[in-house]
């Protein structure tokens, strides 16, 4: 089968250091033939790296669209635009990938959501964390520690100034609800959704550290899962000298599961431990691992290819309903501060 042409809407920093040389990395799948860019210029330099012809260079989103040599839309922009993008693409009859989070907001989500439910054509959001082996390989192991009665998951940072994709001007005054914590923070969701299931409630507090994060950029919770489970969510990059941390600690009845992936490790950790009680550990099981190099890009882009080829947007896993989700758990993340930690429920589409 003949590769699938793919144009680009958006064409920085995202889009020429990761998408663009995975792309380029599966050439029997995927061709760059377009690119469009408020700033011609800027379309032109990445038009250059990706190889695609100066005609196929655009100055709107109707005209790439309008392209019969395009097969589906590869978009990078911020949150605020994936609605408008979603419809036009559509409308056009083109396949599309947007970035996370979802939308700006809940009622753009629920929109976006509305067109997957009513189109047959693929639409799939940049979560990719959805995609990590982390997951299927915790999953793997829950029944072992089961039943599972509670969790803690924390993703801790310093703030980097110098940080290339900070300086950005969307995320430095976002309009998407959240900035920094639903931009980041919706992966994170992803991976402990995927293995725990839906967030039921939330009650949390969060702050804003940084001037530069345009709002609140700290989020420490308290959780209770459709399942009964409940658990502690804590995230936030915007501390001062610390060491970055990451963990995904999940206690059962029998065991526990312990993920590290702290930025001081070479690799990802995954430790099981099997035991009823903590006079005796029955089984003790470490398992060193790595993520695929793309960080999830490349299989994301490959369920996409699959989706596209075959006509069957079921099989995709980076959805909108899914994708909802992760940014209404932020949603009522916000409102819980607002409301001294109050308990919220996580709107449904």
């Amino acid at each position: 089968m003949a590769p699938l042409n793919l144009g680009f809407v958006g064409t920085g920093i995202f889009a020429t250091d990761k998408h663009l040389p995975t792309f380029q990395k599966n050439p029997e799948h995927f061709k760059p033939i377009a690119a469009f860019n408020r700033t011609r210029s800027k379309a032109e330099t990445f038009a250059e790296k990706a190889q695609i012809e100066s005609n196929h260079i655009y100055d709107s989103l109707d005209d790439i669209l309008k392209d019969p040599k395009v097969d589906f839309i590869d978009a990078l922009l911020p949150a605020q635009n994936n609605n408008e993008t979603i419809q036009k693409a559509i409308q056009a009859g083109k396949p599309i990938i947007v970035e996370k989070p979802i939308a700006a907001d809940l009622k753009d989500a629920q929109k976006i959501v509305q067109l997957s439910r009513e189109t047959e054509l693929p639409i799939l959001i940049g979560e990719q964390w959805i995609y990590f082996k982390s997951v299927d390989l915790i999953k793997e192991r829950l029944e072992k520690i089961g039943p599972i009665i509670s969790f803690t998951y924390r993703s801790t940072g310093p703030f980097y100034n110098q940080n290339k994709y900070l300086q950005t001007s969307w995320r430095q005054n976002p309009k998407h609800i959240g900035g920094f914590l639903s931009d980041g923070g919706v992966h994170q969701l992803a991976l402990l959704t995927e293995v725990l299931g839906e967030v039921s409630t939330i009650n949390a507090h969060t702050k804003q550290v940084r001037k530069e994060s345009g709002t609140d950029d700290i989020l420490f919770s308290t959780v209770k899962l459709e399942n009964d489970v409940i658990g502690t969510f804590t995230y936030g990059s915007a501390f001062g000298a610390v060491e970055k941390h990451g963990s995904f600690i999940i206690y059962g009845l029998n065991g526990s599961i312990t993920l590290d992936f702290s930025a001081k490790n070479p690799h990802k950790k995954l430790t099981t431990l099997i035991g009823t009680y903590g006079e005796e550990i029955k089984d003790e099981e470490v398992l060193e691992f790595d993520e695929d190099p793309t960080q999830g890009v490349g299989l994301e882009f490959e369920n996409f290819y699959q989706a596209v080829t075959t006509k069957d947007k079921s099989i995709l896993k980076s959805t909108p309903e899914k994708t909802y989700h992760h940014l209404a758990i932020i949603a009522a993340a916000l409102e819980s501060s607002q409301k001294n930690g109050d308990t919220v429920e996580i709107s449904k589409p």
